[in-house]
């Protein structure tokens, strides 16, 4: 029993993959390439262009669909040369070719999100003499250019040492918020997830107010549930811690308070150690003087003369209710 063998053809060369034939040198081996040049065939469908270095294999039709430099070359008013493998040079960078191609194919393309590769496409565009992509880049540029910045920038500790180095590295007061949900140790009252959200609210309107002149960092990896430190100078000038635990009859809860009026005036307070240091008077008067006591212009050369104290304010930190019958009188314990 005989079998016939199938066979199937080669593409035609046109429709191959790009090649570029390198002739061996008889002596040493080394590696050249002929560039003897010929006009190019006109009836010839594919083109294989040689873009500074990057190689593309395309249609006639696709470079002559819109009017632009590539179509007077390839639609017969220019003459265009090619090397003895038929490659046709373009004396430009290739990088965005390969983009140049896509936007004749289809008439868009996916711009670059990079301002300077924008620039660089912008370039080319204008090169080929393709007008669509040259307003396209220029329209991304311009929205670009017409962004705004962020208002404020809240950086979020993922450390100790990162905590250390912004605080001391800052000219500006510094106002840390410390909220950890997560710490859940104790049950928590009833109100106690909404106070936490108004403490972060506080947080965020303050930032936007005092934007400038004093940085606002949130941290999430502390122990505490809610805290706030004020810094100034590198020190630590106050802190308001916002939790207590709430010891009632075989269980503990943890409250979070809102002290909002406190926050406020340490937050005033902290603007007091601005660089450079300009006293306010009417600001001196609202928050009784440097460290939250009297005195006048003298009391910062007092502080360097005594030892550095924290004011520590703890809201309500630990209360003991003793649920009895009624008639009988409770006890609390700070």
């Amino acid at each position: 029993m005989s079998a016939e063998a199938t066979m199937t053809p080669l593409p035609a060369p046109e429709a191959c993959a790009p090649m570029v034939s390198m002739q061996h040198q008889p002596t040493g081996g080394a590696v050249g390439v002929t560039f003897d040049l010929k006009p190019l065939n006109p009836s010839s469908k594919y083109v294989k262009l040689n873009v500074g270095g990057s190689l593309h294999y395309t249609t006639v039709q696709t470079l002559t669909k819109q009017d632009t430099m590539l179509k007077a070359m390839f639609s017969g008013r220019m003459e265009v040369l090619t090397d003895s493998e038929g490659w046709i040079l373009i004396d430009r960078s290739g990088r965005h070719f390969g983009t140049i191609l896509n936007y004749l194919r289809d008439g868009s393309v996916s711009l670059p999100e990079s301002q300077r590769e924008l620039e660089e496409m912008l370039s080319e565009a204008r090169y080929y003499l393709i007008q669509g992509l040259v307003e396209d880049c220029q329209l991304a540029l311009q929205q670009k250019s017409d962004g705004y910045d962020p208002l404020c920038l809240i950086p979020m500790v993922t450390s100790p040492k990162e905590e250390q180095q912004i605080i001391s590295s800052c000219s500006k007061p510094v106002v840390k918020l410390l909220h950890n949900r997560s710490n859940n140790k104790y049950s928590y009252t009833s109100n106690s997830d909404d106070n936490l959200l108004k403490n972060i609210e506080l947080f965020d309107k303050l930032a936007l107010r005092f934007n400038g002149r004093v940085l606002f960092i949130k941290d999430v990896l502390g122990d505490e549930i809610c805290c706030w430190s004020f810094y100034g100078q590198g020190r630590k000038i106050a802190e308001v811690c916002c939790t207590s635990i709430v010891y009632a009859t075989e269980k503990k809860q943890t409250k979070v308070e809102f002290p909002e009026a406190r926050i406020f005036e340490e937050t005033l307070n902290i603007l007091i150690y601005e660089t450079p240091r300009v006293p306010d008077k009417a600001l001196l008067e609202a928050t009784g003087g440097a460290a939250g006591g009297g005195g006048g212009p003298h009391r910062a050369d007092e502080e360097d003369g005594r030892e550095h104290r924290v004011r520590r304010i703890h809201v309500r930190r630990h209360i003991m209710h003793d649920e009895r019958p009624h008639g009988h009188q409770a006890v609390f314990k700070d």
